[in-house]
């Protein structure tokens, strides 16, 4: 497995990489990829670190697994090729914004325009099994995603951590929210918008607020 990531992060992870657990979930990634269907592609992997350098974080968004059906996941949380499904987390997704900003849905769900303006898409394990949700989990990607969770709250100011979802909220438990923005709901699946907990957070507006008055550029969204 390629380390294949904007050398930004690779600068700011070096002694993650050197850690024995890292060494240990690269040999088990390289094992399942040879002796099974996984997903994303080797190349993408690391997508969300090639699309957003450290230096260009602005908003971090939280997922937890790849999707694991055949062409959807691409390195990216939440976010699909071109030519795939939108899925109903991500077609929530863009409903909040058109209802808080005004912003119409596009006809795609593929985020890297995201990406590419500063928002890291981090999802908290980084492989999965083809048609096997959470077999990736628990082998070392969640430590490095705290790791790098850690890592922008401690060396950055200024940055928007979404947190949608039990789930993640755990995750960004030890986000030093003295220094950044962090913005908490429901998670924006079926089951959670539903009953009430996603529509409505106005996350999209806030963040741009919140850009605008610490001058940074306001996201696209």
């Amino acid at each position: 497995m390629d380390v294949n990531i904007e050398q930004s992060w690779k600068e700011h992870l070096k002694e993650e990489f050197e850690k024995p657990y890292f060494k240990d979930l690269v040999s088990f990634v390289k094992s399942e990829y040879t002796s099974a269907t996984c997903y994303p592609k080797g190349k993408d992997i690391f997508a969300a670190f090639s699309y957003c350098s450290f230096d260009e974080v602005k908003v971090v968004i939280i997922g937890q697994d790849p999707y694991h059906g055949p062409g959807q996941a691409h390195g990216l949380a939440f976010s699909v090729p071109e030519g795939i499904a939108i899925p109903p987390s991500l077609i929530n997704i863009f409903r909040e914004i058109e209802e808080d900003i005004g912003e119409k849905p596009p006809i795609h769900g593929n985020l890297i325009r995201w990406a590419k303006q500063g928002v890291l898409l981090l999802n908290a394990t980084l492989t999965v099994r083809a048609h096997q949700a959470g077999s990736h989990q628990n082998k070392g990607w969640e430590k490095f995603t705290d790791a790098v969770i850690k890592t922008i709250s401690d060396r950055k100011t200024d940055v928007i951590f979404m947190l949608w979802g039990g789930y993640a909220k755990k995750k960004g438990a030890k986000i030093d929210a003295t220094k950044h923005l962090v913005l908490t709901s429901g998670h924006p699946s079926p089951l959670s918008a539903n009953r009430g907990y996603w529509f409505g957070n106005k996350h999209f507006s806030q963040a741009n607020a919140y850009l605008s008055e610490t001058n940074q550029s306001e996201i696209d969204w």
